[in-house]
């Protein structure tokens, strides 16, 4: 695509997201925003005192590059104590600004040009945008929504000597799907047959329902050694503003990381650092947020079933997919629309997290929102004429 004065966009396919735009169509006809993923409701007031105790205390200066050290040390006692995987905080513990900007780096740092990046789909969107700024090419994994395995002989066929990494994400968005033992070993056993290195966005490890475990891949030590591991404080203590992240790796995987990192950010805002650090020092802060989310979700669930949607209850993330394929034959994004604007309630048509269009008739509804918002957008939608 060419611009003004010979500038050519280096992503010309890339226009405007979906979220803002429904999030826009939400605004305009004063809908509930159940599109857009973030929490409605605020932090704890505790986290918020020691935003201010450490602003009051003079920590406003830069963070040291890498991320306040007390911070990566109790990231890597938590990580430790959930995986059984020792990440050493000087040098294999980055902070970043926020989850995407993990993910981001992650890819600049092994994709050049022409190298293959193997992408289940649907997918976050910010992963492709990223693969093909630098130069690489991303080969697609195609799921259905509500998939409830993977077939993983198809993603085997798909690894050429191109191929230079995988990306995962678990507990999953949008679909809500949480990864299995069996799928962390099927990954483990391909990437080291073929050398890939593996990105694992894993910002919802915290949320994950019916007694279901987070698996990470740095509980593999064959996975762990060759996996960018991505979180977010952001999604765990409802501060998705703060855009306070991470990245675990390696350290030589790290090393390189980090020449990107400081050219991009250099740091990251530095009380946010302080406080979450001594915030996270009390592991029911989080441990407790399963419980949090599996309450809204049941709540969503039970309001919503008298509409006969075609569904599978989420099992991680805090978002719900709905199928309507029995219900109507529009395309998703035009009932994702026409929802919006008449009925008064907007959602995320799930084709968005497609490469190509496609229309699986299904939608994703955020249930980070406070009992009543939920049940106010259920009955709205349960008057819907289908």
């Amino acid at each position: 695509m060419l611009l003004k004065n010979g500038t050519r966009s280096k992503l010309p396919r890339v226009g405007t997201t979906i979220f803002t735009r429904m999030s826009a169509l939400a605004e305009a006809h004063k809908a509930i925003n159940l599109a857009q993923g973030f929490p409605e409701f605020d932090c704890a007031p505790d986290l918020r005192r020691l935003v201010d105790k450490y602003v009051r205390s003079g920590k406003n200066q830069y963070a040291p590059m890498p991320g306040v050290l007390p911070l990566r040390e109790v990231i890597s006692q938590k990580v430790y104590e959930a995986s059984g995987h020792e990440y050493h905080p000087a040098d294999e513990i980055t902070i970043t600004s926020g989850a995407t900007e993990a993910l981001f780096v992650a890819i600049s740092t092994i994709v050049h040009p022409g190298d293959e990046v193997i992408v289940f789909e649907p997918a976050y969107d910010s992963y492709v945008p990223a693969i093909e700024l630098n130069g690489g090419v991303p080969v697609f994994v195609t799921l259905d929504p509500q998939y409830e395995s993977i077939d993983w002989e198809l993603v085997a066929s798909l690894v050429t000597s191109k191929t230079r990494a995988i990306i995962i994400n678990t507990p999953h968005n949008p679909t809500g799907n949480v990864w299995k033992v069996g799928d962390l070993r099927q990954l483990a056993v391909l990437a080291e047959a073929h050398d890939l290195l593996v990105i694992s966005d894993e910002v919802y490890e915290h949320i994950v329902f019916d007694d279901r475990e987070h698996v990470s891949a740095a509980s593999f030590p064959s996975l762990a050694e060759r996996t960018f591991l991505c979180g977010s404080f952001g999604k765990t203590f409802h501060t998705t503003g703060w855009k306070l992240g991470y990245c675990l790796a390696p350290s030589y995987l790290t090393a390189e990381f980090r020449k990107i990192h400081q050219f991009l950010v250099f740091s990251v805002v530095t009380p946010f650092q302080w406080a979450v650090a001594e915030y996270l020092a009390e592991p029911e802060h989080y441990l407790q947020l399963s419980e949090f989310y599996q309450q809204k979700r049941d709540l969503f669930l039970d309001a919503i079933s008298g509409i006969n949607f075609i569904l599978r209850p989420s099992e991680g993330s805090f978002f719900q997919n709905v199928s309507f394929a029995n219900l109507s034959d529009e395309n998703d994004l035009v009932l994702a629309e026409r929802l919006t604007r008449e009925a008064g309630v907007a959602s995320i048509p799930v084709s968005a997290f497609y490469h190509r269009e496609t229309d699986f008739k299904t939608l994703r509804f955020c249930f980070a929102k406070h009992d009543d918002t939920l049940l106010k957008a259920a009955g709205l939608l349960n008057n819907v004429v289908w």
